[in-house]
């Protein structure tokens, strides 16, 4: 991004947590494509998300992705629970694991969700080779 803010501390230590959960091609492509309209919102869920909630303490990281393919399958926001899905497997979810998790989402999100979910995941674990 031409004419990029400084980051302050708060951004680097989300960025690290950021990187390690969604992958540094996905993160660095986000950061480099970011302008003056969006930089903004960059540095929010950077500093917010990934600093002030991702690296709390209390619950471990594939605990928190649980959650996020929860709650991004319940939004109906099928490109965010595909980036959470591969964050999650970073995170050492396993196939299995994803299979009870879908099902559940279908049970209280409904059938509908679930399919999607596992259609993404499907669509996921080959470009994952997984």
């Amino acid at each position: 991004m031409s004419g990029q803010k400084p980051r302050s501390e708060k951004f680097e230590r989300g960025l690290k947590t950021r990187r390690a959960v969604l992958g540094a091609d996905y993160v660095d492509s986000s950061l480099e494509q970011a302008d003056e309209f969006n930089w903004a919102m960059q540095q929010l869920t950077t500093e917010w998300c990934w600093d002030e909630i991702w690296n709390r303490p209390g619950i471990e990281r594939r605990d928190r992705s649980i959650l996020n393919l929860g709650m991004t399958a319940a939004l109906n926001r099928p490109q965010e629970f595909k980036l959470h899905l591969r964050g999650a497997l970073n995170n050492g979810l396993t196939k299995d694991e994803l299979k009870e998790i879908f099902l559940q989402i279908g049970v209280y999100c409904g059938v509908p969700a679930a399919l999607d979910c596992f259609r993404i995941a499907r669509d996921v674990f080959k470009e994952l080779d997984v």
